[in-house]
């Protein structure tokens, strides 16, 4: 997706768990229980719950593409003590994990086209879950303010940088929830999952002057994303997401805007970032390839 570049600074935000405080409701109320559902979790829904808040929300797994998310959650639940002791199987789906490998357009459009060009009823059953997924977010989502901070530091940017969204959310929610809240007139493009990955969308930074374009996330993804585009990166740290904005407004655009970002501030930044999500799950898990599939 593309836009009219009209300023020499480009900041691309985003979404879910950054600008919205949307990540908990979405997660807890409508993934997870579409999880359990529709791949038959309910003998170890305890356990699959966790896995998926773990990988979702409380690991640096956060903000991943929900289909990788799938895919963890899943392998994490195969690796639990708990769940091999109940005599639970927990089947991966090959499939699936073979689209998300050949396919960067991670949304049901292109999924629908796996399905109907294969057959497949793993790829069939993750877009039935996938579809009721956001069924259930339209349903679910809705009146769910942006954190404070963030209106003020988008009228504070306004005629100094061009913004972007840039989010592995469906362009569809992303539309409504910017539009809503009547911040959507702030950017110049919104590009969600079906416009490609995140690291996609910010290749558009090498239309910029090198160090011109920031990042603003609150996921390691994010950060990747920024990183292989040679962006600056902003991160709003998860349970710190209100301090994070108040910083950004405070000192963080202008030291964006006056090029004093870069360096020991943003290794600052960083440093605080890695602290906030663990790699490990707080529970114990079996090896991996151990004969308990």
């Amino acid at each position: 997706m593309h836009w009219n570049r009209q300023h020499d600074f480009l900041i691309a935000i985003d979404s879910d768990g950054c600008a919205f405080d949307t990540m908990e409701l979405k997660h807890k109320e409508c993934f997870i229980p579409n999880t359990i559902r529709h791949y038959h979790l309910q003998a170890v829904s305890k356990y699959a719950r966790e896995a998926a808040e773990f990988v979702n929300l409380y690991s640096k797994s956060r903000g991943v593409n929900r289909f990788p998310a799938l895919i963890e959650t899943l392998e994490w639940l195969q690796r639990r003590p708990e769940v091999a002791a109940r005599g639970v199987t927990i089947t991966i789906p090959e499939d699936l994990r073979q689209w998300i490998a050949r396919e960067s357009k991670l949304g049901n459009p292109a999924l629908q086209r796996a399905v109907e060009e294969t057959g497949s009823e793993e790829l069939q059953q993750a877009l039935a879950w996938s579809e009721a997924v956001n069924r259930t977010v339209g349903e679910m989502v809705h009146g769910v303010p942006p954190f404070p901070g963030v209106r003020e530091s988008l009228e504070h940017l306004q005629g100094r940088a061009d913004m972007i969204v840039c989010s592995a959310t469906p362009n569809e929610a992303l539309r409504s929830e910017w539009s809503e809240h009547g911040i959507d007139k702030f950017v110049s493009a919104i590009c969600g999952q079906e416009s490609g990955t995140k690291k996609e969308t910010l290749e558009a930074a090498a239309n910029y002057p090198p160090g011109h374009t920031l990042m603003i996330g609150d996921a390691p993804g994010d950060y990747r994303a920024a990183l292989a585009n040679e962006c600056l990166f902003f991160p709003i740290c998860p349970g710190d997401e209100e301090a994070s904005w108040r910083r950004f407004f405070e000192e963080g655009i202008e030291r964006f805007l006056n090029e004093t970002f870069a360096g020991s501030y943003q290794q600052e930044l960083l440093d605080a970032f890695e602290k906030t999500l663990p790699e490990e799950p707080p529970w114990p898990v079996l090896p991996e390839g151990s004969d308990h599939e």
